[in-house]
């Protein structure tokens, strides 16, 4: 057997790229390449300017999956005189951060700056991030950061305030497909080799079903190719809806997704809108989350947007999720959209957290004044003959039932207007017996020693 036998060792560059998922071959080598982001990159954008002229700072990428954070990170170094280092936050400790570190001032020593790329940045440790600190601050290195969690929450003050953070959007539907035609027509590291021909109808279905995420596009739109070009060479209908049937939706069950989502569904159902609130109810639940917080989100609801206005928004809250634990998701999932639907349909109150807002800032001020000695126990006798109780006046012996020269607080502050009702729903009836009685109270007080102290509202 004569001549050299092959190996992977042996493959071509060009064999190698092959072997590479097609998000990874696709990666832009210039802005000119890269898709989305065109608020933060394009030419008049200050982070636009910066890249092309060469001038890296230090900056944190906050944004979705997907959205081209490491690949905006990776094509910087083509725009400056610059080593580029990458660490993964989640597989790199302190020690390696310090070696990477050390060798970045000897390069800075020779004239050459260290770029270095963080990705995962929210999951290193406050002291962890505490290294970087001192280097960012002399110039030893730029630091890119990237992550999908709130900055503000994930990462130390100190290193904010050497970083600037750019927020990074979703990427449109539109940029997808251009994402997708161009890995399509590129022959060197995309899919022109299969000469599979896509729909504008189909490029459409896999940029929808990518949500925003441009390496889920390509992987998808890769995967079309592969069995396409096992079957015929054509992207059948039956081919795609086999590719596109496991879709999953995107939200972080513990991050900043989910608790978007919880957030649009709870103003929706303040602004009394029940058919935004049935959509985002359907997002958290296709997205996975735990019926029983969006029970409590729900109960949470009841209580503080809707109050008073209607007590039985709570019961209806609470019933649903007794169904939901009852029979699971086949009807539980219609259980809660109906306790969303109602709650935002419903009249709405915050009256009642207002008052308990005022009588906790009533506690603050006044501190620990003493309750009146009409309205203290005496069980004993001792106690009754120390004036515990005297000169209480029992309501249902009172004309009207009500003893109108009673006060109820403490003598230091006299008698206080907390709770200002609506008009709105079942607190209307609440509001006009509450008028005519605290007039009521307001006459008596003038004819007897009784305090009554009403602050604005």
């Amino acid at each position: 057997m004569s001549g050299k036998q092959s190996s992977l060792f042996d493959a071509s560059a060009q064999d190698v790229m092959r072997l590479r998922p097609l998000a990874e071959r696709m990666r832009p080598l210039s802005l000119d390449e890269y898709v989305g982001q065109t608020r933060l990159l394009g030419t008049t954008a200050t982070l636009g300017k910066a890249i092309r002229a060469g001038r890296i700072h230090s900056m944190i990428l906050w944004g979705p999956p997907g959205c081209g954070k490491t690949s905006l990170a990776m094509l910087m170094v083509n725009y400056a005189n610059a080593n580029f280092r990458v660490l993964s936050a989640v597989q790199t400790g302190a020690a390696e951060i310090r070696k990477i570190l050390s060798e970045a001032t000897v390069e800075l020593r020779q004239g050459r700056q260290t770029i270095l790329f963080v990705d995962e940045v929210h999951r290193f440790n406050k002291s962890q991030q505490d290294i970087f600190l001192p280097h960012v601050e002399s110039g030893t290195i730029v630091l890119v950061g990237a992550t999908t969690e709130n900055p503000s929450f994930e990462l130390t003050s100190a290193l904010l305030s050497r970083c600037r953070v750019y927020i990074m959007d979703r990427v449109s539907e539109e940029d997808l497909i251009s994402a997708m035609r161009r890995a399509l027509e590129d022959d060197q590291r995309g899919l022109a080799s299969y000469a599979i021909q896509f729909s504008d109808s189909q490029l459409h279905a896999i940029a929808v079903a990518a949500d925003g995420d441009v390496r889920r596009a390509h992987s998808l739109l890769e995967l079309a190719c592969e069995v396409a070009a096992s079957d015929g060479g054509e992207v059948s209908p039956v081919i795609l809806a086999e590719i596109l049937v496991d879709r999953s939706y995107r939200m972080d069950k513990s991050g900043d997704q989910y608790y978007d989502l919880i957030s649009a569904l709870q103003k929706s159902i303040r602004n009394s809108n029940p058919d935004a609130a049935v959509y985002w109810m359907a997002r958290l639940l296709e997205a996975g989350c735990d019926p029983g917080r969006i029970a409590r989100r729900l109960v949470c609801i009841a209580v503080d947007d809707i109050g008073l206005a209607d007590p039985r928004a709570q019961t209806m809250v609470l019933e649903a999720a007794s169904i939901y634990d009852r029979v699971g998701s086949a009807g539980g999932d219609l259980a809660l959209a109906q306790a969303a639907i109602y709650l935002a349909s419903t009249a709405k109150s915050n009256a009642c957290a207002v008052a308990y807002s005022r009588a906790l800032a009533e506690v603050r001020q006044s501190g620990s004044l003493p309750v009146p000695m009409s309205l203290r126990n005496a069980p004993t006798a001792l106690m009754a003959g120390l004036g515990f109780g005297k000169g209480y006046q029992y309501d249902p012996d009172q004309a009207g039932g009500v003893a109108l020269t009673q006060t109820c607080f403490p003598e230091e502050i006299g008698e206080q207007v907390l709770y200002d009702p609506t008009d709105n729903g079942m607190e209307l009836r609440l509001k006009q017996k509450l008028d005519d009685l605290r007039k009521r109270r307001r006459q008596a007080s003038s004819t007897c020693e009784m305090v009554f102290f009403e602050k604005p509202l």
